[in-house]
């Protein structure tokens, strides 16, 4: 058996949606609330000319420039970041993949903590996001609040007194709120349920989505569940919505697990476990997927307690570093598929202190 050591993970910042905190924290990963905005006198993104876009950028940016907002936001802009770069904002969760592969003109404004990251020219001109730690519904909300109180001082923004924000998807209208808890949900998985717990969500308007949100796979059994309507409902209405479907999806997730930890499908659940810790301490090469499937596995056996020498820390960093863009900044090459497959086996067993 080889020895486990804790990782350094302390010393790395994987951002507010892997901090590993909060309440329900053990299969709650985190909560966002989304907003979004659009400015009067502008198309929206989807039919805009290059020139709009650009106007528009530079329009929003220089007025988060002006001192006041209650966030310290860093601007960065899009067109000018390397490829790689987007990718890893993507596997932050900062920016959306449809704005890291945007042609127009486009910026995403971050805090340090990244907690709040504004994406600007996304499908709406604006779309701000707010991340706590945990299932922390009304936190982020309040959040989300005050910082869009701020943003409406200083843009003119597209408001209806009939339906509320103007967004370019109808969807969105009204609040335009997305509120969204990322669940760590293994047992439902295991128990083949997940596709019962989806069902019922969608019955009561909520949309359950992979990793990275809308068309992603659930990778490493993790799924985002949200609100799906907007219009007619208030922000507060929406946010005690979601705090009661997902704790109730969380105490599912509970109830499953401690069944398979009992009885006849204890030893096929500890299998499990076992043989994806065997293979983060052997495996030569290791695709992202079959990486996450393993982490997840461990991260079910760390909070109950079946395997040890390890702590979630640790394992939020490996998440992290063993997506492709982390993999390929941490090694300071361009790799292709094969050899970003054997140096991830080889990253995972370091960061996890899996070395002999």
């Amino acid at each position: 058996m080889s020895k486990k050591r804790r990782g350094d993970a302390p010393e790395f910042r994987a951002g507010e949606w892997l901090k590993g905190d909060g309440p329900q924290n053990d299969i709650a990963i985190c909560t966002r609330v989304r907003l979004a905005r659009n400015l009067q006198n502008f198309r929206f993104a989807p039919v805009q000319e290059s020139d709009e876009a650009k106007e528009l950028t530079g329009f929003v940016v220089e007025r988060l420039q002006q001192p006041g907002l209650p966030e310290s936001l860093v601007i960065v802009d899009l067109t000018s970041l390397e490829e790689m770069e987007r990718t890893a904002l993507v596997e932050r969760h900062l920016i959306s993949r449809e704005l890291a592969t945007s042609k127009k003109a486009r910026s995403v404004a971050i805090n340090t903590e990244e907690s709040v990251a504004l994406m600007i020219n996304e499908e709406d001109h604006l779309r701000m996001q707010v991340f706590h730690s945990g299932l922390s519904t009304e936190p982020a909300w309040r959040r989300a609040k005050g910082f869009d109180e701020a943003l409406m001082q200083r843009l003119p923004l597209a408001f209806s007194e009939e339906f509320g924000f103007l967004t370019s998807c109808p969807t969105n209208t009204g609040t335009g709120m997305r509120l969204s808890v990322m669940l760590h949900l293994p047992g439902l998985v295991w128990a083949d349920e997940i596709e019962k717990a989806t069902n019922t969500a969608q019955k009561i308007h909520l949309a359950v989505r992979g990793l990275y949100g809308e068309g992603s796979k659930a990778l490493g059994d993790f799924y985002q569940v949200s609100n799906q309507v907007t219009l007619g409902r208030t922000e507060e209405q929406l946010q005690s919505d979601v705090q009661l479907a997902v704790s109730r999806i969380v105490q599912w997730e509970r109830e499953v697990r401690d069944a398979l930890l009992r009885g006849s499908a204890r030893p096929r659940t500890l299998d499990r476990i076992h043989r994806a810790l065997g293979t983060l301490e052997r495996a030569q090469i290791l695709t992202s997927e079959e990486a996450l499937g393993c982490l997840s596995a461990l991260r079910f056996g760390i909070h109950h307690g079946v395997v040890d020498g390890f702590d979630i820390p640790s394992l939020n960093k490996a998440l992290l570093m063993s997506q492709p863009a982390h993999l390929q900044r941490f090694t300071k090459e361009r790799l292709d598929p094969e050899a970003r497959d054997q140096r991830r086996a080889k990253l995972l067993r370091e960061v996890l202190g899996c070395e002999p």
